[in-house]
């Protein structure tokens, strides 16, 4: 079974680090990163299948550094974290396709569970296109 990759991308450096311990004792493989700019570089390097985002970040904000993860790679669940953002923000970045939006502080069961949610719809996504381009080769060939 494959293992989910989480990019965590936090300014608030203990937290983030406390954090990706914990994702990392439930068998996920997880990478942190503490801004922006750093998330989006990350991202060139490896294929992740959850980003885990906080929203107030000096440089790049969230919502900036979500508008790029979807541009450059729409596949990628995305989960909001924030201490300090707002209802509203939260909608926005739904909005903006992310898989879903936590405030600070969380019960980590709670993140868990959403990381664990957010993997699954990616591997669904990903039979549905390996389905898709199958059918397509199948069509191609009764051509």
């Amino acid at each position: 079974m494959k293992t989910a990759r989480i990019l965590l991308v936090d300014d608030e450096v203990a937290f983030a680090n406390n954090i990706a311990k914990l994702i990392s004792k439930r068998g996920f493989e997880v990478k942190t990163v503490y801004d922006g700019e750093s998330a989006i570089r990350a991202m060139d390097e490896i294929d992740f299948d959850v980003v885990v985002l906080d929203l107030k970040m000096p440089g790049l904000d969230g919502l900036s550094t979500l508008k790029l993860i979807k541009t450059k790679k729409p596949e990628v669940e995305v989960i909001i974290l924030t201490g300090h953002g707002s209802m509203e923000s939260g909608i926005d970045g739904i909005e903006m396709g992310a898989f879903d939006f936590i405030m600070k502080p969380v019960r980590f069961d709670d993140l868990h569970e959403k990381i664990r949610e957010a993997f699954q719809r990616k591997l669904v996504q990903e039979e549905l296109e390996e389905n898709d381009r199958l059918t397509d080769a199948f069509m191609r060939k009764m051509d």
